[in-house]
């Protein structure tokens, strides 16, 4: 019986870069275009954005420099990301590198990444953040928390970062993980479900930055609501997590060193 680590590999390397977006109306372009020096297949999934952000959407669609998918309603960071990995499945893609479309991550750590995914096709290639000055002290204390959690959740320290939003998903075993939340709780749980299916873990360094309102920063993240969502997504994980090792359903992919 093949496991989900087992999904793909020996299957063509076959990438795309996925995009979620909603309401980036200053930042998504240049993203893309960036993108676009590392990787042409840019999937771009617009989730529900207001009239501006649909627009820049709809404009890389014209300018041919995505293929875009656009969500009646917002649904949430993670419904997006879900929606991009069906249409990447769709399309004949066997991996996906999550970009966020707000301009944070170092985008010229793509070929390392796509090449480390290449090397290690099994595996989940997360980045391990590298903070600049000035990142709000809040954001560090609830990634730190998070981490904890997800340590314990998975029984190993085989995820090094389980919230930022810039990784290589393989897309048939992440699909096959079947990750149950639609918002900003979405990228800490399909890490964990992934790690509990045995598939095995890359994490690589990689500078971030926290743009300004007067740059197009934008933040989705809210404070009370998605802290409640990971509160509760934590309880139900550490739970769940200790059932299915008591009853053996656990494979627990391991940390791979970087090459």
């Amino acid at each position: 019986m093949s496991t989900a680590a087992d999904r793909g590999a020996g299957a063509a390397f076959r990438p795309c870069v996925l995009v979620p977006t909603y309401n980036n109306p200053a930042t998504v372009r240049k993203v893309v275009e960036r993108i676009r020096a590392y990787c042409d297949d840019v999937l771009v999934i617009d989730d529900g954005s207001g009239p501006e952000g649909r627009a820049a959407v709809e404009q890389l669609a014209h300018d041919g420099l995505a293929v875009v998918r656009h969500r009646g309603q917002n649904g949430g960071k993670g419904a997006a990301v879900k929606t991009g990995l069906h249409l990447a499945r769709e399309l004949g893609y066997s991996h996906a590198l999550q970009v966020d479309a707000d301009g944070q991550h170092d985008l010229d750590a793509i070929p390392r990444f796509l090449h480390a995914a290449e090397q290690q096709p099994q595996a989940l290639v997360l980045a391990r953040p590298e903070f600049a000055a000035g990142t709000p002290r809040g954001r560090r204390m609830a990634r730190e928390i998070t981490n904890f959690w997800v340590h314990i959740e998975t029984f190993n320290l085989a995820i090094a970062d389980a919230m930022i939003g810039f990784r290589v998903y393989p897309v048939a075993a992440t699909l096959a993980a079947r990750p149950r939340t639609d918002r900003m709780d979405f990228d800490i749980e399909v890490a964990v479900r992934l790690v509990w299916t045995g598939v095995p873990v890359l994490n690589l360094p990689i500078s971030v930055r926290y743009l300004t309102a007067d740059e197009g920063g934008v933040s989705h993240f809210r404070l009370f609501s998605d802290n409640a969502r990971i509160t509760w997504l934590h309880t139900r994980l550490v739970t769940e997590g200790i059932v299915r090792k008591l009853f053996g359903r656990n494979r627990f992919g391991p940390r791979l060193e970087a090459p």
